[in-house]
């Protein structure tokens, strides 16, 4: 006798209520960390270059945590879909001591690997960067446990629904680190040590205060012990559904570095113009990717239950969402275009490239962005990532990286190529997402 699927249901109130503390979430981390800069560069141009070379190894970092836990806590979501609290209490927890484990490793592996990534992969720099560089990266890689771990807590209260105390939790961390910063910066003088010690004692609050807050009676979930032991089930749906999240958000950003060296020497105002869009694009992003966070929490509900069509249902609904919103936003960042691009002392070169750059990723935001990046996460909150993964990957390493130096260095297109290769590597992804979601094979890579 065939099983009717349980109900699971979000009412646009639901709706609201995880997306909005979502977006607020973003905006916030995008505001803070252009503050943060701004206060560093207080201490001097080579502090700055510092603190800008070690970033890049660390939103490495970040990212991969963020869509490893993203990914694992996928088993949970479809534990809560089944209504099987206490097996998505047990993944919770498999999940936070998995990242503890991962994290202390990777730790281990910066520590030992310093001299490799200072003088290899940052190359050859002047002294007092490089000393500042030391400095700020024997601090800040303390805190990457702390990192995995408010991660995982972050993701998991996403997956019950509660992005309210993600984003409260984020609040709170990013004003130790601003406040911090600003202390022991302009309080006590200090140099890199004023930017990376807030920053240690931020994740490491944040970590305490998920771990606090998911052994809270009433949760849909709750984190009552961590467990040293294994339980092989759950870590292989954790390798599955989260490692290859993780792979692919790392492959991705290793691409965006890799390009760095690309539009280096194409010259300073294109060097120049390519940052401006980078912080513009993420400003007309940031509806889009709350809400894609969102459909992994609505969608793995949903495939636990064993209710595709509700699944199909609620991704759409929140496709035209991430439509509009992300409309919203790349109008605002048009109509606020002149008056931001006053604030950056830039040639007119490096002016009129930033400003092409802005209205062709804006024009295909608005096209294909959400089928893009939005829609794949249904696919991911599924179980489909391996298929995710794969295809992001081939077309991020051949469009967006292989065309982008074509266009950009060989064909005589400049730094604009190179976001043109993007919007190539978005089509390519439309292409193959598109008739997987119409298609019916994602609805078997569940628990």
């Amino acid at each position: 006798m065939e099983t009717k699927p349980i109900q699971v249901s979000f009412s646009g109130q639901d709706l609201r209520r995880l997306i909005i503390p979502l977006v607020i979430e973003q905006l916030l981390a995008i505001t803070v960390g252009l503050l943060d800069s701004v206060m560093v560069s207080q201490v001097g141009e080579a502090a700055i270059s510092a603190v800008s070379l070690v970033d890049t190894v660390n939103v490495l970092l970040v990212n991969a945590f963020s869509a490893l836990a993203t990914g694992g806590a996928v088993i949970t979501g479809q534990y809560l879909g089944r209504r099987e609290r206490e097996k998505a209490g047990h993944s919770g927890e498999q999940l936070l001591l998995f990242m503890m484990e991962a994290s202390l490793f990777i730790m281990a592996l910066f520590y030992l690997g310093k001299g490799f990534v200072l003088n290899v992969v940052f190359g050859k720099v002047d002294a007092s960067v490089a000393a500042y560089a030391n400095t700020y990266y024997m601090i800040v890689e303390a805190s990457t446990p702390f990192l995995a771990v408010y991660s995982a807590g972050a993701a998991l209260f996403r997956v019950m629904g509660n992005s309210q105390i993600s984003m409260w939790v984020s609040l709170a961390m990013n004003v130790i680190n601003g406040a911090g910063n600003a202390l022991l910066i302009f309080g006590f003088h200090m140099g890199v040590e004023g930017v990376a010690i807030p920053t240690l004692l931020s994740r490491l609050f944040a970590a305490a205060a998920m771990l606090w807050l998911l052994r809270r009676p009433g949760l849909p979930l709750q984190v009552e012990k961590l467990s040293l032991r294994h339980d092989r089930y759950i870590v292989k749906n954790i390798l599955r559904f989260g490692v290859t999240n993780g792979l692919e958000s790392s492959m991705f950003q290793l691409g965006k570095i890799l390009l760095l060296s690309t539009v280096s020497v194409l010259g300073t105002a294109s060097v120049a113009a390519n940052a401006i869009g980078n912080t513009f694009a993420t400003f007309q992003c940031v509806a889009g990717n709350a809400l894609g966070l969102g459909i992994v929490t609505v969608v793995s509900q949903c495939v636990g239950a064993g209710d595709f069509d509700k699944a199909r249902f609620y991704t759409k609904k929140l496709l035209k969402m991430t439509y509009i919103c992300m409309d919203i936003c790349i109008l605002l960042v048009y109509l606020s275009m002149p008056l931001l691009l006053r604030l950056y002392n830039v040639s007119s070169e490096a002016e009129l490239y930033a400003r092409q750059i802005v209205w062709m990723h804006g024009f295909f935001g608005m096209l294909i962005w959400p089928l893009s990046f939005t829609l794949p996460q249904a696919l991911r909150a599924a179980g489909d990532t391996k298929f995710t993964m794969v295809v992001s990957s081939v077309s991020m390493w051949t469009m967006r990286v292989g065309f982008g130096i074509l266009l950009g260095r060989y064909l005589g297109f400049g730094v604009r190529g190179i976001w043109m290769a993007m919007f190539v590597d978005w089509l390519l992804r439309v292409s193959f997402f598109l008739p997987r979601f119409c298609g019916r094979r994602w609805e078997t890579m569940g628990l």
